[in-house]
C-alpha cells in the first residue's frame, strides 16, 4: 500500500524484496550491505529492542547501523483462551492459573507476544506449562479444541477464532483498542500496564543517511498514510496506520525497548 503511493510520489518504482525469517536479521544485513541512500528497510522494532537482549552477537550495531526514519504500522497482538476454559477476562485467567498450578497449558508466537504472557505468568505469580510450536496454525487449532488453554499472538487469527465460537480474546497489548474488536479491553485496562507496548512496524536508513532526507522521506509517508484508502484495508490486516517524525519514531523505539527489557529480563530462560 505504501510502496504504491510513494512510488507515485518519488516518480520512480518503489521495489519491495521480502527478506524473512531469522529474527529480521537478513533483512538488517541485506539494507547494510547496500550502504545507500536509496535501499529503506521495513521491520517491526525488534531488530533494536528484542536481538540485542536475546542474541549473544549480531552482525549490525542496533545503536549505530539503523536509522529510525518514520514509523508506518502498529500490529495489534493479542491474549486468548479457549472456549472450554470459560474463561473471559485476564483476571479469570489469574484465578485458572492459581486454582490449578502447572495445569494450565499456553502458547505465544516469538517476540512480543511470548515475551509479554511470561511477564504475566512472573508478575502476577501463575505456573503455566508452555507449549511450543515450529509453525503456529496448530496452536490455532489446538486452541480450537482446547487441547491448549491460552494463546499469544496477532490479534486477528484469536479473533477469527473467537468469532467462530472457538476461543474469547482476552485482552490487546496495544495501548488503544483494536478498532474491530472495541468491547476487547487493552492489557493496561486488564490491570497490566507494566505489559503495555505497541508493535510499530516502521521505516529505517543507514547509519550516514542526512537528517533532511530522513525528514523528508518521513513527511512523505505521513502524507500517503493520510489517504482515507488506506486506514480500512490496514485495520482489516490486524493494524492501524500510525505515522510521524523520526524524532517521534525513535521515541517510540525506546520506550518499546525499556517495556521488552523488563519483560526479558524477569525471564531468565529467555535473557542472555
Amino acid at each position: 500500500l505504501f510502496a504504491e503511493r510513494l512510488s507515485a510520489r518519488w516518480g520512480q518504482p518503489v521495489v519491495v524484496e521480502n527478506r524473512q525469517g531469522g529474527d529480521g536479521i537478513p533483512a538488517v544485513t541485506a539494507l547494510l550491505a547496500a550502504r545507500d541512500n536509496h535501499t529503506l528497510l521495513l521491520s517491526f522494532g525488534g531488530i533494536i529492542t528484542i536481538n540485542p537482549l536475546v542474541h549473544e552477537r549480531l552482525p549490525y550495531d542496533p545503536a549505530r547501523d539503523l536509522v529510525p526514519i518514520s514509523p508506518v504500522t502498529n500490529n495489534f497482538l493479542a491474549f486468548a483462551a479457549a472456549e472450554s476454559t470459560k474463561i473471559d477476562s485476564i483476571d479469570g485467567l489469574k484465578r485458572a492459573a492459581r486454582a490449578q498450578p502447572a495445569k494450565l497449558n499456553w502458547a505465544a508466537t516469538p517476540g512480543l507476544p511470548l515475551y509479554a504472557f511470561q511477564a504475566l505468568l512472573k508478575n502476577a505469580g501463575l505456573d503455566m506449562v508452555q507449549v511450543a510450536y515450529r509453525d503456529f496454525m496448530p496452536a490455532l487449532q489446538d486452541l480450537s479444541q482446547g487441547r491448549i488453554q491460552f494463546a499469544a499472538t496477532s490479534v486477528l487469527p484469536l479473533l477469527t477464532q473467537a468469532n467462530a465460537g472457538n476461543g474469547k480474546v482476552l485482552a490487546v497489548l496495544n495501548r488503544q483498542r483494536y478498532p474491530l474488536a472495541p468491547e476487547v479491553p487493552t492489557i493496561a485496562e486488564a490491570g497490566h500496564p507494566e505489559l503495555a507496548l505497541d508493535a510499530i512496524v516502521g521505516l529505517y536508513g543507514w547509519r550516514d543517511m542526512p537528517m533532511e532526507l530522513q525528514e523528508r522521506i518521513a513527511a512523505d509517508v505521513r502524507s500517503v498514510g493520510a489517504d482515507p484508502a488506506i486506514a480500512p484495508q490496514l485495520i482489516a490486516g490486524g493494524s492501524v496506520v500510525t505515522t510521524g517524525t523520526p524524532t517521534e519514531f525513535s521515541r517510540a523505539i525506546e520506550q518499546q525497548r525499556a517495556t521488552v527489557s523488563a519483560m526479558v529480563q524477569s525471564s531468565p530462560a529467555t535473557a542472555k
